[in-house]
């Protein structure tokens, strides 16, 4: 029996790699990129590296949020439909979704640091263009520029992931959500201070700044040494670690770096690879559901402060006196005023409530079980959402769902990065990331139309999705939890050899 359960771990374990037979002098010592990490432990760098490389966070959840804190004033000032409303959130993620796969392929060819610098300076670029937009078809067209610059920021995950010792990236990475919470605080507060004053073009020229700041630090951070020995560059790699280990006042390893270079770099047949293929279809279900139910309530949380959807309510409860300027428009369109403003930052807040049970659950209950709890008590949330209730009871729920929809995103994003080998590793996320922006594309639709028509309906289809997700994250084959992250996948027919857990 025991030898049965060794046999199918060996089959379905993350770390299986074809190590090749190297000569090497008698007596000398080696050691490989994975053993160097976990020697030279958590420091000084990891510090800068989390505060650099999360700090992406910052840039991509402003880009993100920024159509929810505009769509009332577009709406009115050009005039549009709920469903024109719905298609500017639907392109940019159709940009993420393209670019997500082309951006991803590039950093396993040619290095996660440049595709992350590109897609800075690409998403920095069409930003600002789109504060200039003088039409809402030109609007649309950039932002969906925006999105595909956006998609290459989880290269910084993927740096992060591959510098972390193996028993910290189960706690530094849920920690990365700080980040994207200080951006969506951030562009959400200073809606509230630019909308009214200076218009939604400044708000998009300010919101790009944050960005273009980080450009300027992400020199202190190398490249990736995992990816640099992949692809045979053992000495950049080597440098790379002495840097870490010199900075972090911790010792190098004794021996000499030896890890045979990968010929395979990332090939899409390599997720469906049928060590991978279960595992890679059911994250996609997983990615597309998590995204669906996010910008889900995100927009649902606009669509409800925008129209004032609370149930029973006779006059509206959530908008301010008549002699707030931002309350009405020559259009008569419904823009936010200070009591929304409040609630969607409350709502906000929210996405870190859950952050040091999601932590714990991650590391005690390990990714699967604590994705599927999480997955199952969103779709209880998005059923409570319709009980008749006060603006103050909509907040409640609002929070608790932002809270679980975040930490459903920490677990998913950790559990891809851990998934697969470094040779196919930012595909992996890319891909994954580029089929979770067909849930965002659809998301509008349902939060800004049929919501309109149904709300019932709407609630229902979020909270099927997400129990979808629940079933498929609790029958995942992999489980990453304390595993080392696997350096190559093994070529057919060659023999299999474990590295140490």
């Amino acid at each position: 029996m025991a030898a049965a359960m060794k046999e199918a771990e060996n089959v379905i374990g993350l770390e299986e790699i074809h190590m090749e037979r190297q000569e090497t002098p008698k007596g000398q010592k080696t050691f490989t990129v994975e053993e160097a990490v976990e020697t030279i432990g958590f420091g000084r760098f990891h510090i800068m590296l989390f505060l650099i490389m999360g700090s992406t966070g910052v840039a991509e959840a402003m880009e993100i949020m920024l159509i929810a804190v505009v769509s009332p004033l577009i709406r009115c000032e050009w005039q549009l439909q709920d469903w024109q409303v719905a298609l500017v959130t639907t392109v940019v993620f159709f940009g993420y979704m393209v670019f997500s796969i082309v951006l991803g392929l590039l950093a396993d060819r040619y290095g996660r640091w440049k595709i992350l610098l590109l897609s800075f300076l690409w998403a920095a670029y069409f930003s600002l263009l789109t504060s200039f937009a003088p039409s809402y078809i030109w609007f649309v067209f950039l932002r969906a520029m925006v999105g595909g610059g956006v998609s290459g920021h989880a290269q910084g995950l993927i740096i992060k992931t591959e510098f972390l010792p193996s028993k910290y990236r189960g706690y530094m990475l849920p920690l990365s959500q700080v980040f994207w919470l200080a951006g969506s605080l951030l562009i959400i507060g200073l809606a509230s201070v630019v909308n009214p004053t200076i218009g939604w073009r400044w708000l998009i020229r300010t919101a790009s700044i944050p960005g273009i700041l980080l450009i300027l630090v992400f020199k202190f951070i190398p490249e990736s040494a995992r990816y640099n020995v992949s692809t045979g560059n053992v000495a950049a790699a080597l440098a790379t670690l002495q840097r870490i280990a010199k900075t972090n006042g911790a010792v190098m390893p004794e021996g000499v770096l030896r890890e045979p270079a990968k010929e395979r770099r990332g090939r899409f047949k390599d997720l469906i690879h049928p060590k991978y293929l279960r595992t890679t279809l059911q994250i996609w279900i997983i990615w597309l559901g998590i995204a669906f139910a996010y910008y889900g309530v995100i927009l649902a949380s606009a669509e409800l402060l925008e129209r004032d959807l609370v149930c029973g309510s006779t006059a509206p409860q959530l908008q301010d006196s008549g002699d707030d300027p931002e309350s009405h428009s020559p259009c008569h369109c419904h823009l936010f005023g200070p009591a929304a403003y409040q609630t969607m930052i409350i709502s906000t807040v929210g996405e870190i409530a859950l952050n040091p049970l999601n932590v714990l659950g991650i590391n005690f209950l390990g990714r699967r079980l604590s994705l599927c709890i999480t997955m199952g008590c969103t779709a209880l949330f998005f059923l409570l959402l319709n009980i008749c209730t006060s603006s103050t009871g909509v907040t409640g729920f609002l929070f608790m769902l932002r809270a679980l929809v975040s930490a459903n995103f920490n677990t998913i994003y950790i559990y891809t990065a851990e998934v697969y080998p470094t040779t196919m590793r930012a595909l992996g996320v890319g891909t994954s990331g580029s089929l979770c922006r067909v849930g965002a594309m659809v998301a509008p639709f349902i939060s800004q139309v049929l919501m309109s028509a149904s709300f019932i309906g709407a609630l229902c289809l979020f909270s099927s999705v997400c129990i979808v997700c629940a079933i498929s994250a609790f029958t995942l084959p992999i489980e990453t939890k304390g595993r080392a992250l696997q350096v190559g996948i093994t070529p057919p027919g060659a023999p299999v050899y474990r590295n140490a857990v």
